[in-house]
């Protein structure tokens, strides 16, 4: 496992981050996608966020479940010991924006309609770009620095209470 100040370093972190991320995520991706979707007024937004529960609990167990285990052996193709933290950064968040991405613009669509359709095959590729872009640029800017800093905030914290013990 790469080490970094600012990225988790055992399971509670894990789970810390995993959440920081994630509700940042669906907080932000769901309400634009329906936005752009439906249009930007207040009753489409309350609209959103009634299934932001459902979706909150779907991203979490795709990132655990599915994307996860994916990205872990994609990254490993690309990102050699010399990468830097940045280049990893990248290429994880790329991987599982693409990942989650392709899943949710379908499952998103049916927990959204609140149907099982083929709908969201149908315009598929047109979805997709968008909803790729709106995650893959929400992750990169907000939500993951947003998650790094806590990590680098969470070890500083620790670092200093070590010292503190051992003068």
């Amino acid at each position: 496992m790469y080490k970094d100040e600012r990225l988790p370093q055992n399971a509670k972190e894990g789970i810390l981050f995993l959440l920081i991320v994630s509700i940042i995520s669906v907080n932000t991706i769901a309400p634009i996608i329906m936005g752009m979707e439906r249009g930007f007024s207040k009753e489409n937004y309350l609209e959103t966020l009634k299934i932001l529960p459902v979706m909150w609990i779907i991203v979490v167990l795709l990132v655990k479940l599915v994307a996860g285990p994916i990205v872990g052996k994609i990254l490993q193709k690309f990102v050699g010991q010399t990468d830097g933290f940045n280049a990893r950064v990248l290429f994880s968040t790329l991987f599982n924006v693409i990942v989650l991405s392709i899943l949710l613009t379908i499952i998103g669509t049916w927990v959204g309609t609140r149907q099982v359709s083929l709908a969201p095959f149908q315009n598929f590729f047109h979805s997709w770009f968008r909803n790729f872009g709106i995650a893959f640029w929400i992750e990169l800017i907000i939500a993951q620095p947003i998650a790094r800093f806590a990590m680098k905030k969470i070890h500083a914290r620790k670092s200093s209470q070590v010292e503190s013990l051992n003068p």
